[in-house]
């Protein structure tokens, strides 16, 4: 049993003076030249310095309160971040006062990978190492593949419909060698790119979409390093080039609209659009949807009151891991920078 619900994110600035150090928390160990924190750090400056995610992190999270409470589960929530204020460490402390024994903890990352999965489990080993005492926690399955996030994300394709458009698809890149690494060995790695590609097809079987691409957005890393590809740029100038002239893109990497949806795509990639004539929309993210409450709460009671885990695809149920134990040896582990 549970006695709590901890809502574990990335994190984002809420001011101008937030943003800075926000990126050298982000990028910390990673030796990123401080030319590209300058570039990022324009894109936040650019919609005032404030990320839209902790925003709309505390409204999905009311959502799931109320959802919870109609449908008579008694469960406190808690929010904590990687990055920024509200601290994982300094959340995980408030529940341990609270006298908060046993959580479930809810990523806001459907899928596995390093990034997407892996280093949420690191979040919490940091947290419960810094907190004497700290309570249990067990962490969620992947839910890229429930039937609620699939439909929230087909009904958000529909809205953007435009007529003989091309449905693209998008997630975060991410190096080539922590996609190879994002699996147990034995299913042979690349958990991450395997888990989008599942959830596009799934999304475009519920809208009839017969032919679409998977592509991917907002890599940060040096070009003598591979990253997935293609990027939604390039794609959109390689589908004018074949007589496209209308796109639907669709987030299915993220759950909300935080500042890689609304500057690599809303700004960028739309801008890149609009150069080429083509017509442009840009499907929701799903974190707004009443069914992602639904899902999130779906997800606590097959831990409270089993109930069963509904999922679309032929991927092992996968994502639960107690304290931040790692899901198998070798899964899942970060990319070593050139020289590490």
């Amino acid at each position: 049993m549970a006695d709590a619900l901890l809502w574990l994110s990335f994190g984002g600035p809420e001011s101008p003076a937030d943003v800075r150090p926000f990126l050298e928390n982000v990028t910390r160990g990673r030796g990123v030249p401080p030319e590209r924190l300058d570039e990022v750090e324009a894109h936040y400056q650019h919609f005032g310095g404030v990320s839209p995610i902790n925003r709309l992190n505390r409204e999905a999270i009311e959502a799931v309160r109320e959802e919870l409470e109609r449908q008579g589960v008694d469960l406190p929530i808690y929010f904590g971040n990687r990055n920024w204020h509200p601290m994982v460490e300094d959340t995980v402390a408030q529940m341990q006062a609270d006298g908060v024994r046993s959580a479930l903890v809810f990523p806001t990352s459907a899928y596995g990978g390093y990034s997407a999965c892996r280093q949420y489990d690191e979040d919490i080993l940091r947290a419960r190492a810094a907190v004497p005492d700290a309570p249990d926690f067990l962490k969620l399955r992947h839910y890229f593949d429930h039937p609620l996030f699939v439909a929230a994300a087909a009904d958000a394709v529909r809205e953007a419909a435009i007529p003989g458009s091309r449905l693209v698809f998008t997630a975060h890149s991410v190096p080539d060698s922590a996609d190879f690494a994002a699996g147990p060995p034995e299913e042979g790695g690349r958990r991450y790119s395997r888990q989008v590609a599942e959830a596009a097809r799934l999304v475009a079987a519920e809208v009839g979409a017969a032919e679409y691409d998977v592509v991917w957005q907002s890599r940060s890393g040096p070009p003598r390093i591979p990253w997935l590809e293609p990027d939604i740029v390039d794609h959109l100038e390689a589908l004018h080039d074949n007589g496209v002239r209308a796109v639907v893109v669709c987030p299915i990497g993220f759950v909300s609209d935080h500042l890689e949806v609304v500057w690599d795509l809303d700004t960028e990639a739309a801008d890149k659009a609009k150069e080429l004539g083509m017509d442009f929309a840009r499907a929701a993210t799903p974190g707004t949807d009443p069914r992602f409450a639904e899902l999130v709460v779906e997800l606590v009671r097959e831990h409270l009151a089993d109930a069963p885990a509904r999922k679309l695809s032929e991927f092992t149920l996968a994502g639960c891991t107690r304290n931040g134990d790692p899901c198998a040896v070798g899964c899942c582990e970060p990319a070593k920078r050139p020289g590490a």
